[in-house]
């Protein structure tokens, strides 16, 4: 079988790829202004500049591209927050804000990210079902870092995996609040508040230990 001649000198493989990298971008602008219960396959493919019959070749359904989209957007900010905490010093509370930092900038520096986060996710069974995936995700990162920075980790794994899956979901809460306007707070007070608050994990050791007696 003889593959597809390149087209202006682009390989077919290449061409598909630019594509889907459209309509993935045309989901993110569909999702993240209008809102998912407006979009159509018209619709993303007429943002995305292609022909209707493109859509199928990539993705199944709307809902396919959906997931798509949440999943690009999840991976791009996990892998910005590896790669902070890769390049910051091996202490906890430089290292914390650096991640911190990272994540509430990624969101902030796009409104349609926000607005997803915010609005999309709540409203929507795939990605309230999403939601669980990238937490348990986040929740690994959290349960990683912890390992690395201290040479004896202070609680047991139970008590970690507890401990990160708390932090990670009220994070996510507290972030869709705020950007829905709900935390009266500026971006700086919020970083310095979920940085204290993840460094006050680092009590719950003794605290817990002090409680079974």
């Amino acid at each position: 079988m003889t593959s597809p001649r390149p087209y202006r000198g682009v390989p077919a493989e290449q061409r598909r790829a630019r594509r889907r990298a459209a309509l993935l971008e045309a989901g993110l602008e569909v999702l993240g202004t209008r809102g998912w219960a407006a979009a159509t396959v018209r619709g993303v493919c007429g943002q995305a500049g292609l022909n209707d019959r493109y859509f199928y070749e990539s993705f199944a359904d709307l809902d396919a591209l959906l997931l798509a989209v949440a999943d690009d957007q999840a991976a791009r900010c996990t892998g910005l927050i590896l790669d902070v905490a890769r390049r910051a010093p091996r202490r906890l509370r430089p290292r914390t804000r650096a991640m911190v930092t990272a994540m509430v900038d990624f969101l902030a520096a796009d409104p349609r990210r926000a607005r997803i986060l915010a609005y999309e996710f709540p409203a929507n069974p795939l990605l309230q079902e999403r939601r669980r995936r990238i937490i348990g995700e986040l929740t690994g990162i959290f349960t990683a870092q912890v390992h690395e920075l201290f040479d004896e980790v202070p609680l047991g794994p139970a008590d970690l995996e507890m401990t990160a899956l708390t932090v990670v979901s009220g994070l996510w809460e507290l972030l869709a609040a705020w950007f829905r306007g709900e935390v009266d707070t500026g971006r700086e007070h919020l970083v310095d508040y979920i940085v204290a608050l993840v460094l006050t994990t680092t009590d719950l050791a003794p605290a817990l230990e002090h409680r079974l007696r």
